[in-house]
């Protein structure tokens, strides 16, 4: 058995709008998706957000659980990207209208 615990994504069947709805509220979780928006993809601890480490780690595992982010490891670090397709394809214009949203960290 590997010594890296294996990160829990749900399949797309078991994404739910409520829990992406609630990813998508919080204010520190939305800019981290809007960045990832921007780049195609980020590691973890690269964006200047006010919070602690230990906060920023429960924001991406909110973010990976609700199914709005797929997770893998590279080296000590996790890549992050947006699961597009799959909420494109369960909850048709929902991330193109919160990504157009007006810009509060601006």
């Amino acid at each position: 058995m590997s010594t890296t615990a294996a990160l829990e994504h749900p399949i797309r069947k078991d994404i739910r709008i409520e829990g992406v709805l609630q990813a998508l509220a919080d204010p520190v979780r939305l800019r981290i998706v809007r960045a990832i928006a921007d780049h195609g993809e980020i590691a973890c601890g690269v964006l200047d957000l006010p919070v602690s480490k230990s906060t920023l780690t429960h924001h991406y595992r909110v973010l990976r659980e609700s199914g709005v982010i797929h997770q893998r490891p590279v080296g000590t670090s996790k890549v992050n990207t947006l699961r597009r397709e799959d909420l494109d394809a369960l909850f048709p214009g929902l991330l193109d209208g919160v990504l157009a949203a007006p810009r509060s960290d601006s």
